[in-house]
């Protein structure tokens, strides 16, 4: 054997056999969920948005062209009381009959270290759309991408809670989202 094909032997030897790339880019909604926190009275509160769907892709080797756009409807929101739930859908908060969806679509992605990202992108609520940016972790965990992030908004720049509900001194302005996204690759 000659010195040179020993050598890109020992060389490849080196490279770990499961160092590869994956492109994740099918949502797992079964394992999701997208919660969000807020405080009424003083009290802090636990939603969740129980359903969503999107298109998401997101590469290993090319974390910084990822690129998600998440749809999460209304109407089924849970305020974490039956009252709640029934007055969030009307016309002063979610206005659902006029705006069923919320909308996230990213227009920036960077990894600021391993595994750390800040995704910048803008939220569509009830007719109203923002730029937010936020801090986004990535993990994979049995075959799957985990992603996991948090940020706040103030309901007020969505129109959340007009009339006598646009006051902060009953419900607060801040409203926390959280998230747990799963992915698959195909």
């Amino acid at each position: 054997m000659s010195v040179q094909k020993i050598l890109m032997i020992a060389g490849l030897s080196t490279v770990p056999l499961w160092a590869h790339a994956t492109t994740y880019d099918q949502l797992v909604t079964e394992g999701s969920h997208i919660n969000f926190q807020y405080q009424q009275m003083g009290v802090k509160l636990k939603g969740e948005f129980p359903s969503f769907q999107g298109q998401l892709k997101f590469d290993t080797e090319a974390p910084n062209e990822a690129s998600i756009k998440l749809d999460v409807p209304l109407e089924d929101t849970d305020t974490g009381s039956r009252d709640g739930n029934e007055e969030v859908v009307k016309s002063e908060w979610l206005d659902v009959a006029a705006h069923p969806v919320a909308t996230f679509t990213s227009t920036r992605i960077q990894e600021t270290s391993p595994n750390h990202f800040t995704v910048q992108g803008e939220l569509s609520i009830k007719g109203h759309s923002h730029e937010v940016e936020f801090p986004a972790t990535f993990a994979e965990q049995d075959g799957l991408a985990v992603f996991e992030g948090e940020f706040s908004i103030k309901r007020g720049d969505y129109s959340i809670g007009e009339g006598a509900w646009a006051a902060d001194d009953i419900v607060a302005s801040e409203v926390t989202i959280q998230f747990h996204i799963l992915a698959d690759s195909q």
